[in-house]
């Protein structure tokens, strides 16, 4: 599995202590130091099945900074990869990106019924 986090963010720290109370072995990847790519990003959304809105970090100061709630709904899809693509710290945290599931954020339940 390919777990996705900034090692500064509290709710990424519990997704990591988590997996790692449970013997589940992983690939730590820091998001801000290695941005993920559209390609990743599109395909991780694909299979996670959520809206792409749920791929970005909406309590983020570059979020905010950028005035992307108000610019998304106008945005294509593609532009909206792209510009996660631009950032890590654009992206919501933890990731988990298993062979069959991608978890976006960390819900302790839905991360035990997946694992």
């Amino acid at each position: 599995m390919l777990f996705l986090c900034y090692p500064k963010c509290t709710t990424c720290q519990k997704a990591k202590k988590f997996l790692d109370e449970r013997g589940i072995s992983y690939t730590l990847q820091h998001i801000k130091e290695e941005n993920p790519t559209a390609t990743q990003l599109r395909t991780w959304w694909q299979a996670s099945g959520l809206p792409l809105k749920k791929f970005f970090n909406t309590s983020g100061i570059q979020y905010r900074e950028l005035g992307l709630k108000d610019k998304l709904p106008a945005m294509s899809e593609e532009a909206q990869l792209e510009l996660l693509s631009t950032d890590g710290m654009l992206v919501k945290r933890p990731i988990l990106v298993g062979e069959n599931f991608v978890l976006v954020g960390f819900r302790q339940s839905e991360w035990e019924e997946k694992l």
